[in-house]
């Protein structure tokens, strides 16, 4: 039976990886002016038009349905410079220019030290080639209700439910991986009943969530992360704003 379940789950990964309706542009920026203010370890959130993406914005609440980790020219000169998790090809290699006409955002880690970074990379780029396990049909299925009836506070737990292995399925589980690799924080719990010294002192204590139970816009609402706007980064006017006459 093993290879009807890969049948029907290459199925279901096709299906779901199809562009549906039309897609509004709101905030695109060329892949030119993307790359001037990424830097190696951004995560560029991109909000996605496919039929997974539906479903991913409407379980986490949020605009945002993909993540990528942006690695420069840690695969060399004239190598793509993205790394995601794709339902299905698994982790890849990707240019910018994949985005080209998506709404995105770049999110960037403080402070992180130049070791720590390319540890971060390094984990991300050794990752590429795997793959999701077809064979998982549940874990595909339950993406093909756009607006699954689920109450709002199950919906997160809803993307980590079935394998136990959903990276490929949500990209943001391999990202937050491998900051958890170094020991950066994306959206960690107040640890819970902790007595030690230092919680005693007025410090607080904090736990790791697992990183299947993370989703692309906690990298948006995490307080470690910048956001970088390219048109704000390079020295927006609107005094200079050019505004239509016609209403």
């Amino acid at each position: 039976m093993g290879w009807v379940s890969n049948r029907v789950g290459g199925w279901l990964a096709g299906y779901l990886t199809k562009q549906v309706g039309v897609y509004v542009e709101f905030s695109v920026q060329p892949p030119d002016i993307l790359r001037q203010h990424l830097q190696p370890g951004d995560v560029l959130l991109v909000e996605g038009n496919e039929r997974i993406s539906v479903a991913i914005k409407y379980l986490t609440q949020s605009t945002w349905s993909h993540a990528a980790l942006f690695v420069g020219r840690a695969m060399g000169v004239d190598q793509p410079d993205l790394i995601e998790a794709d339902l299905e090809n698994g982790v890849v290699a990707v240019p910018l220019e994949k985005y080209r006409n998506q709404n995105t955002r770049i999110c960037r880690p403080v402070g992180m030290s130049p070791e720590d970074r390319a540890h971060l990379i390094d984990f991300a780029v050794a990752h590429i080639g795997d793959t999701y396990d077809l064979k998982n049909v549940f874990d595909l299925a339950r993406y093909l209700l756009p607006t699954p009836p689920v109450p709002q506070r199950w919906r997160r737990h809803l993307l980590s439910v079935g394998s136990g292995d959903p990276t490929r399925a949500i990209c943001s589980t391999l990202i937050a991986e491998a900051f958890q690799s170094v020991g950066y924080p994306v959206l960690p719990r107040v640890a819970q009943g902790d007595a030690s010294t230092e919680h005693e002192k007025g410090r607080t204590a904090w736990t790791v969530r697992h990183h299947s139970l993370f989703t692309p816009r906690d990298f948006d609402l995490s307080p470690y992360f910048a956001t970088i706007k390219p048109t704000i980064e390079e020295g927006f006017d609107y005094k200079a704003f050019n505004w239509s006459s016609s209403i």
